[in-house]
């Protein structure tokens, strides 16, 4: 994994594009390495097409001095990088199979070890109760980004009704990791809602597989990124 943190970004762009995660749509971020109260995240462009280039840096009230387009949730990590000092990288995404899971009062645990970090707690956010019936379901501004964040609370995922979820953590391959893994898992509940007795981890079982898990990322972040170069000429067009 490279020490630079726009490429890293970049790649991590590309393998939640590959993986299904990301689509036209959704973002991640990365807290700077130099200074806690900047993070840096791609300007408003498809995920698959971000390069280093494309990287602007963010300060914790959602502001940058580049003039390209910026995406317009980027409270969203702004809001959760101020609560959260531990929180090292952001991902937002809109992925289809955890979608349901924010619609409805059905659990979203974790059924196979790969997931156990959702076992560390499955947040809600709901939007309505901060800014009414009649929003377009955007995390806007700052007091929208603050009340998803505090929705977060210590969690490491937050399902947000009618429009997706976020995934945090101490770095960017591991939030990318879990983003990955909460989609896979919220398939896997779905396709074993016709079952009876569902077992699913317990929270030792899923704490001691997290913890395992987070030292093998890189095995993980290095297939990724390879497997996304097979969307290079996208980017070269």
């Amino acid at each position: 994994m490279t020490d630079d943190l726009r490429t890293q970004l970049a790649e991590a762009n590309h393998i939640l594009f590959d993986q299904g995660v990301l689509d036209a749509f959704g973002h991640v971020s990365v807290r700077s390495a130099e200074r806690a109260d900047r993070f840096l995240l791609a300007r408003n462009m498809a995920p698959v097409l971000v390069t280093p280039a494309d990287i602007q840096e963010y300060g914790l009230d959602g502001a940058t001095h580049d003039p390209a387009p910026s995406y317009l949730e980027r409270f969203i990590h702004a809001e959760i990088y101020r609560a959260r000092p531990d929180v090292h990288a952001v991902v937002h995404s809109h992925s289809a199979s955890v979608i349901p899971f924010g619609l409805s009062s059905a659990p979203l645990r974790p059924l196979f070890h790969m997931a156990g970090f959702l076992a560390q707690g499955v947040a809600r956010f709901e939007i309505r109760g901060t800014a009414g019936d009649a929003t377009d379901l955007l995390v806007r501004d700052a007091p929208l980004g603050a009340a998803l964040a505090a929705s977060l609370g210590d969690a490491p995922f937050a399902l947000m009704r009618g429009h997706g979820s976020v995934a945090v953590g101490p770095s960017l391959p591991l939030t990318v990791y879990r983003a990955v893994y909460a989609e896979e898992n919220a398939a896997l509940v779905l396709r074993t809602l016709p079952l009876a007795d569902v077992v699913a981890l317990t929270e030792g079982e899923g704490h001691a597989a997290a913890e395992t898990n987070a030292g093998q990322v890189a095995r993980a972040w290095d297939m990724w990124r390879r497997l996304a170069a097979r969307h290079e000429v996208l980017r070269a067009g």
